[in-house]
């Protein structure tokens, strides 16, 4: 049985919790009680973005299909450009670019949810019903509930009323369980032993964990002997996913589909680092147990969605178009007092389209193919040489707004660096911090700099670097914030990850959407994803700047370069 064949759903819903004293509770997000309800008054324009989402002001970070319409559903602060006073706040759209907001769907109202509403995920039971299950706090000691929400009339197809039934909670934490830690319940799938099925993330000491729950009529959950999955040290498991891909194709799969030739993908928010984590490997339905793959890193050091701002992220499966759909939640990397200032905070990434890898060991991704209706201006370059410290300029776009599509090409590997082999315990961000972009090397850095001013005293890079390993090259993927900004509060990182890629025809490619604040960059066929938000002082609107370099010995040559001015989407923002 299709259990979510009707709905196509990303339920971003951020599950934060907040810190208050030492009493246990899980520490999510810092709280400014003097700034939650500080109304913006004027909304800064400066590093807005243009055709990502965000709604006009004040706090994000947060999506369904229903009948022909997505529904977004994202963590919201009505009140104010930090987090706090969070309800979920809903916007619709028939293709995942241009949206129209509506009141709010889910607000603290009830004994089970008065102190928030937070994350939580959206299934369609028998009848074509939708039904959300999210995370109600029931007092100020942060103790964490799973509720759920029915539309008011199903008929409606905006879905604008949502009722929280009196039988809220449906499920509370028992013996064992710590009531602070326990939050953002899962898609809900069917199993053939006609049992319904979700998980909520949660801790037990320094164990991440999610607890598995059965239920036969969606009403009365049991909580099973043992959970889906753990691992350990990696802290409180937050806005956990867990889907099937397939082995064969692109096609994406219905949440209930357990059987066949798939895999299933785990992903976790790491409260302790505050990245998506992700394995691949293999359901056990008769046991219920998730056990990843020896290729799937269990930890800290496996794979992730994305190397940069990127958090919270939910996938859902698109019965339309049948694809799965990953949207995350890129939050803001300047001050909590600028956030304030500008009266705004948090952008969506772009929809990305996923599944696995022909090699089974990783995912892909790209943006969804509806974003190339915004494409305007269209700038296309071929064979164009890059000599060691060569650089030139993509002109006739709107640099600051801008979708850009490069292949670029070298004739020999003979130049590429030796790897250390004492750089095998640094991480890639390290690594890329200590390499960048001016230094030297032999094939690479080279990429593009995007939002980059005319003397470049602002800039962003986004860039490759070759190395030779004992047994076959490495490639190094960066998006380097460090000199993106003149102006210092800024959290600058240089975001990296490595690139499992054949380079035997000696070619990489790269797909880098620009948009004021936010630079999301897609390596070889969506191999490694990188975002990062930027906020410069000089290179905004006309005045930035997009170029084409290289700083390697290796001469580059830019295949085919196309790049497009990206219009703002129609939505009411």
């Amino acid at each position: 049985m299709e259990a979510t064949r009707f709905l196509w759903v990303i339920l971003v819903l951020y599950g934060t919790a907040v810190i208050l004293n030492n009493a246990g509770v899980e520490a999510s997000h810092k709280v400014y009680t003097e700034f939650e309800s500080v109304e913006a008054v004027q909304v800064k324009q400066l590093h807005r973005t243009g055709f990502h989402f965000q709604p006009k002001r004040h706090w994000i970070n947060g999506p369904m299909y229903y009948n022909g319409i997505y529904h977004l559903f994202y963590q919201y602060n009505p009140k104010g450009a930090i987090w706090g006073n969070i309800v979920w706040a809903h916007s619709v759209s028939t293709d995942m670019i241009n949206w129209t907001p509506l009141d709010p769907a889910i607000y603290p109202s009830k004994p089970f949810d008065q102190y928030g509403c937070w994350s939580g995920s959206a299934t369609i039971r028998p009848g074509n019903k939708p039904i959300i299950l999210y995370t109600g706090i029931v007092d100020q000691n942060q103790t964490q509930v799973q509720n759920y929400a029915i539309p008011a009339n199903y008929s409606d197809p905006y879905l604008r009323e949502w009722v929280k039934p009196d039988n809220n909670p449906l499920v509370s934490a028992d013996v064992g369980v710590n009531g602070s830690a326990f939050r953002d319940p899962t898609t809900a799938w069917w199993g053939k032993d006609g049992h319904w099925r979700m998980v909520v993330g949660s801790r037990r000491r320094q164990r991440g964990l999610v607890y598995l729950y059965r239920s036969r009529d969606f009403m009365k959950w049991t909580k099973a002997q043992h959970p889906l999955h753990s691992s350990a040290s990696s802290g409180m498991w937050e806005c956990p996913d867990f889907y099937p891909v397939s082995l064969d194709c692109e096609t994406g799969l219905d949440t209930s589909v357990i059987e066949g030739n798939i895999k299933h993908v785990f992903k976790v928010s790491l409260d302790l680092t505050r990245y998506d984590y992700y394995t691949i490997g293999t359901y056990f339905r008769e046991k219920d147990r998730y056990v990843p793959d020896n290729t799937s890193v269990d930890s800290w050091a496996g794979l992730r969605y994305d190397y940069g701002n990127f958090y919270a992220s939910k996938t859902f499966y698109d019965a339309g178009k049948k694809r799965r759909i990953l949207w995350g939640w890129a939050n803001e990397s300047d001050t909590t007092q600028e956030d304030v200032q500008k009266g705004w905070a948090g952008v969506q990434t772009i929809p990305r389209k996923v599944w696995l890898d022909p090699s089974g060991k990783q995912l892909l991704q790209w943006p969804i193919e509806e974003l190339e209706t915004l494409r305007g201006r269209k700038v296309h370059l071929n064979n164009q040489q890059l000599n060691l410290g060569d650089r030139f300029e993509i002109k006739g776009i709107t640099a600051a707004q801008a979708d850009v599509e490069v292949t670029f090409t070298f004739p020999s590997l003979d130049k590429a660096e030796k790897f250390d082999p004492s750089w095998a315990a640094m991480d890639a961000q390290e690594l890329c911090s200590r390499k960048g972009s001016t230094k030297k090397g032999g094939v690479g850095p080279f990429g593009l700099l995007t939002l980059a001013s005319e003397d470049l005293s602002e800039y962003t890079p986004v860039f490759f670097r070759v190395f030779r390993g004992k047994d076959k090259h490495v490639v190094l993927m960066c998006s380097d914030a460090t000199s993106s900004s003149l102006n210092e509060k800024p959290y600058k990182p240089s975001f990296a990850g490595f690139v499992d890629v054949d380079l035997t025809d000696k070619k990489l490619s790269l797909r880098t959407l620009i948009d004021h604040s936010i630079v999301e960059s897609f390596g070889p066929g969506g191999k490694t994803c990188i975002t990062s938000r930027v906020y410069p002082t000089v290179a905004v609107s006309k005045d930035a700047r997009l170029f084409a370099f290289n700083n390697g010995t290796e001469k580059i040559t830019v295949e085919s370069l196309n790049a497009w001015s990206m219009a703002k989407p129609l939505r009411m923002n």
